[in-house]
């Protein structure tokens, strides 16, 4: 598996897996390159922006202390994708089974209902992702791709949008519906909205949800859809004390 190095110059390196099973880190030394922020073999996205970073396959006590630094004393971090242990003096927050799927036949196709969403939208968005719960998506969230919505009376009810971007594929992300329209298959509308930009580059849509999800995956496989690997879902809290080492400067890509 791939071990990218960052601007450091960290030389631990091996053969490269496909883009898709280290999707955040094929991202940010691909397409978000310019959202890195690394220390040693360590990468991530910045906070505001997405939960999402890369730790090594096989991470030693050099990353731990890197990704420690990294995040500052007591935060939590997620561990996607990361299924091993932590070092003591962490602890594990939370740890669920999710599933990447990617498409093979989904039916696109642009949405007249369907309008992009920009910056001024933020606040609504957010309030919509609060009330639906679809997965993290934050003030800066918005800058990673493109987002759209559908509104009734001038209130958005319903959007979805892009996420991480690894090298030919775009993530599908931030599909949801208010709970009171929920029925009218606006969820599904946006889907295709969204795969239908995301083909036009000439790239492949795919995305992630819990494995436990299962009515959004069979909606999912329904549109074209398929499960391509099992991934996990988790988070850590670093230690409240960090070794004087671990509080150095964070280099930032």
């Amino acid at each position: 598996m791939s071990l990218i190095a960052g601007p450091g110059g960290d030389d631990r390196t091996s053969a490269a897996p496909h883009v898709l099973d280290r999707p955040a880190l094929a991202a940010l030394t691909g397409p978000h390159a310019h959202f890195a922020e690394w220390r040693g073999r360590v990468v991530r996205y910045p906070v505001d922006v997405t939960p999402w970073l890369a730790l090594p396959d096989e991470p030693d006590a050099r990353d731990w202390a890197d990704l420690a630094a990294l995040a500052g004393p007591g935060a939590e971090v997620p561990l996607l994708g990361y299924r091993g242990e932590v070092p003591d003096g962490w602890e594990i927050t939370f740890r669920v089974e999710g599933v990447q799927l990617v498409d093979e036949g989904l039916d696109t196709a642009p949405d007249p209902e369907a309008v992009p969403l920009g910056p001024a939208d933020v606040p609504e968005m957010l309030d919509l992702v609060a009330r639906t719960r679809p997965g993290p998506f934050l003030p800066r969230t918005i800058e990673l791709g493109t987002y759209l919505g559908i509104r009734r009376g001038g209130v958005l009810i319903a959007m979805a949008g892009e996420r991480l971007h690894p090298p030919g594929w775009t993530e599908i992300s931030a599909v949801c519906t208010d709970p009171a329209q929920r029925g009218e298959g606006l969820a599904t509308r946006l889907i295709r909205a969204v795969a239908h930009g995301i083909w036009a580059r000439g790239e492949t849509p795919f995305l992630h949800t819990g494995a436990q999800n299962t009515n959004a995956i069979r909606l999912y496989e329904s549109l074209g859809f398929r499960l391509r690997r099992s991934t996990a879902f988790g988070a850590a809290r670093v230690p409240e004390r960090l070794a004087e080492g671990d509080r150095a400067g964070v280099p930032v890509a």
